[in-house]
């Protein structure tokens, strides 16, 4: 069984050697003026370390204005995923009654907080249905970094697709999440004053609604991270298949090495496959974009995908015809979408064009 952790401890331990001195640090040396419920400053009198530079704070955004720092740094957290960088919890708020997914970033990982300030209040005005709000940014005394979330009841489009759940071979259910990525990957790069990389774009960090609606989460995530923790990310992207064969670090991100990694998604979702096949032998191509041109010059399509996705609009032969085709140019449009050369893929406009010319 998982334990719960409280997230003062928790920042304790990851943020200090001595475990002990954080812990009396957090009860027993902090002093704290609350204003408003919004935010915090920590009395400079009282400070144990005179070096300490940092002060708590918290950033709110529309649908976290209620956030306080007491709830989130008191709410239970259950771990649910770790990586080099942070950590994400399942964490109930009982003022409010709900939960919220909270990512916990290494003091170590991150910039500065002035430099990430600007960075957080960009992410956190970027709102469209098919993008995870950032609620809210709590920035502790040093330097940790805290980014509130709205939990997602349902699944990650990893676990809807490897646990076999039906609908996930069905054109209809494939074409609204391809749909909804699209638009969601659109609105980063062309709907803002300033366009966002996603720069982590994979399955596990796409979330579906009971309706299936895919919203986008952890956009941008990069640009709070110093460049070690950002080559770590990629580095970690590079080896679940998602990454772009032109990148070579974080920093150089675009919006074509999002569509690539787009393409890897829409191939997954097509064939149910793994963007990497760790157990190719020498005669088999590892990564699937590979491994799907070598299908399409053997004409051995017709083998990728689940028989049922033909069969979503009724199972007539018309129907069956019509979704055939259907299925091969959504196959044609990922493999565009993860062609090597970036200047051949498509922008996520193009695609979401491409996807309604489908659908006709």
């Amino acid at each position: 069984m998982r334990n719960t952790h409280m997230l003062k401890l928790i920042f304790g331990l990851a943020t200090a050697a001595a475990a002990l001195a954080l812990f009396l640090f957090f009860y027993f040396y902090r002093n704290v003026s609350r204003t408003d419920g919004q935010g915090a400053d920590l009395e400079k009198s009282n400070r144990p370390y005179e070096d300490q530079t940092e002060v708590e704070d918290l950033m709110t955004f529309r649908g976290g204005e209620d956030l306080t720092i007491g709830e989130i740094l008191d709410a239970p957290g259950e771990v649910i995923g770790k990586s080099s960088y942070g950590t994400l919890y399942r964490a109930v708020f009982h003022q409010s009654n709900s939960l919220k997914l909270l990512r916990f970033l290494r003091p170590v990982c991150v910039i500065r907080s002035e430099e990430s300030a600007e960075v957080i209040e960009t992410l956190g005005s970027v709102r469209h249905p098919n993008l995870v709000p950032l609620l809210g940014s709590y920035s502790g005394p040093r330097g940790e970094k805290l980014l509130v979330y709205p939990f997602y009841r349902k699944w990650n489009l990893a676990e809807f697709i490897r646990d076999g759940n039906k609908n996930s071979h069905r054109w209809a259910t494939i074409y609204k999440i391809s749909m909804g990525i699209a638009e969601g990957l659109d609105h980063l790069h062309t709907g803002l004053m300033k366009p966002i990389i996603h720069g982590n774009l994979k399955l596990k960090n796409i979330f579906l609604d009971h309706n299936h609606q895919p919203s986008l989460s952890d956009f941008g995530l990069h640009l709070l991270f110093n460049p070690v923790a950002g080559q770590e990310m990629l580095e970690a992207s590079a080896a679940e298949g998602y990454k772009a064969p032109e990148l070579i670090k974080m920093k150089e991100a675009s919006a074509d090495s999002d569509i690539y990694s787009l393409g890897v998604i829409l191939l997954e979702m097509l064939t149910g496959k793994g963007p990497i096949n760790g157990k190719a032998s020498s005669d088999e191509e590892t990564y699937l974009p590979n491994y799907i041109r070598s299908a399409v010059l053997g004409r051995r399509v017709s083998e990728l995908y689940h028989p049922d996705i033909l069969l979503s609009n009724g199972g007539g032969s018309d129907d069956v015809s019509a979704s055939e085709q259907r299925v091969l140019k959504l196959f044609q449009l990922a493999m565009t979408c993860c062609s090597p050369s970036p200047s051949l893929r498509p922008t996520a406009k193009q695609v979401r064009w491409k996807l309604e010319e489908i659908e006709k």
